[in-house]
């Protein structure tokens, strides 16, 4: 029986951070989740809150926060483009102050601390599938980079604090994940084609939807990152964290389209600046290291979370920007 700890989830009310504290409430943990509900939903922690061992907090982590704790996952930052994109110099802060801050705090504490990274480091990849050891190809000046360099600037800081301060760290690099408590309106590629099926809307396609992405289902990525922070001392990362399949978006638009059993019509818009071409991880060393590797394929992951957007009233869901 692995002993009970304080854990801490900056942007715990989030897509991610929601359901990696309902699993670590579940496991008996003392969870504290602070989220500054700009891109989350309040209504994603609400079933949690009677729960005597989950503590919700409204807290921007650029702002230092106090706590004893003994692990904390560090979440907070807007993933999508459109909200990333919204607020850049913000996104920037909170990649960088956030980190600065999750970090001192886990040198006082002497807390283990892990780091959501992201695929994004890789920037517009030139190596495929994408190993830890690229080092990526990123516009450090294009609308994308408060997010890529951002979080590529985190990195750093987790590696310096580790090796300046000996703090317990721990980089996971999250390739693209759906699954239920998507926000709506996240402008995320799942969550726009479902919404815009289940609508009757046109599925709107960036490009000629050649390029790929991986999709990962939420339940295998919060496995992936429990594991890592309960790995290995002499393990902690970079590590990718993501589905190997690999798919088109005009593929992803189809499979959406027969799972609804909608019957928009597809249309192809201009491609976003710095958009990647093609996304998959290697996950070598997350199965070498921690056993690890994704159960759910994308056919059962997107019945059940167009199943999910069946399931809620768009009209309870505020964009959180125009971004969208």
């Amino acid at each position: 029986m692995p002993s009970l700890k304080r854990i801490l989830v900056t942007g715990g009310a989030g897509f991610l951070g929601s359901h990696l504290c309902e699993r670590l409430v579940a496991q008996g943990h003392d969870v504290i989740c602070a989220d500054n509900f700009f891109t989350s939903q309040k209504s994603n922690v609400a079933h949690l809150l009677g729960c005597g061992n989950f503590e919700l907090i409204r807290h921007d982590i650029i702002h230092p926060l106090w706590l004893e704790v003994d692990e904390i996952y560090n979440l907070a930052c807007p993933a999508a483009p459109g909200h990333y994109q919204y607020n850049p110099i913000k996104t920037m802060k909170t990649s960088v102050m956030g980190a600065i801050n999750v970090l001192g705090m886990a040198k006082r504490c002497r807390a283990k601390v892990l780091q959501a990274s992201t695929s994004e480091v890789y920037g517009d990849p030139e190596v495929h599938p994408q190993p830890e050891s690229y080092r990526g190809a990123v516009n450090p000046i294009g609308p994308r980079a408060c997010y890529d360099e951002g979080k590529r600037a985190a990195e750093t800081l987790f590696m310096d604090y580790h090796r300046a301060n000996g703090v317990n760290v721990r980089i996971v690099r999250i390739f693209n994940t759906y699954g239920p408590r998507m926000h709506p309106y996240d402008g995320r590629v799942v969550s726009n084609f479902i919404r815009q099926a289940l609508s009757g809307e046109p599925i709107t396609i960036f490009g000629s939807g050649s390029q790929t992405r991986s999709f990962c289902y939420r339940d295998d990525l919060v496995e992936g990152m429990i594991r890592m922070m309960n790995g290995p001392d002499d393990f902690i990362g970079p590590v990718n964290i993501g589905n190997p399949g690999e798919f088109t978006i005009r593929q992803l638009a189809e499979l959406t389209l027969e799972l609804s059993g909608a019957s928009s019509r597809l249309v192809e818009r201009p491609l976003p600046v710095d958009d990647p071409e093609r996304r998959r991880p290697d996950i070598t060393l997350a199965k070498r290291h921690l056993g690890w590797e994704p159960t759910v394929t994308l056919r059962d992951g997107l019945a059940r979370t167009i199943d999910w957007f069946r399931s809620v009233r768009l009209e309870d869901f505020r964009a959180p920007t125009p971004n969208y």
